[in-house]
């Protein structure tokens, strides 16, 4: 199993961060097949202040590509993704289109 790990900041409104974190309490069930029929098998999002960190772990079905081309086509997933960037804002350093940004591993105590 694979893991990956992603960041995204909140509009920095506490009622807003209230807000996101009520829909988060119960994600809409298309939501939720949309997420495991990519081949996401978890998948935990953390909030400090108004940053988000989420962890994703798939099988080996799992391709990015794949998973865009699923969301493109599902329109509760489209309809979920645009109420979701009332409460979310890009990272300064995202490019054009990006919402989370993929972060880099740089330790692993395994490994150490």
């Amino acid at each position: 199993m694979k893991r990956y790990c992603f960041a995204l900041d909140l509009v920095d409104d506490k009622k807003l961060i209230k807000a996101y974190k009520k829909y988060h309490e119960k994600i809409w069930p298309e939501i939720t097949a949309s997420i495991k029929n990519a081949g996401i098998e978890n998948l935990e999002i953390y909030l400090v202040e108004n940053r988000l960190f989420m962890i994703m772990e798939v099988n080996d079905d799992f391709s990015f590509d794949k998973k865009a081309k699923m969301d493109k086509e599902n329109p509760k997933v489209q309809e979920w993704e645009t109420l979701m960037w009332n409460y979310q804002q890009k990272l300064p350093f995202a490019k054009e289109g990006e919402k989370w940004v993929l972060m880099e591993k740089i330790f692993e105590l395994e490994k150490s």
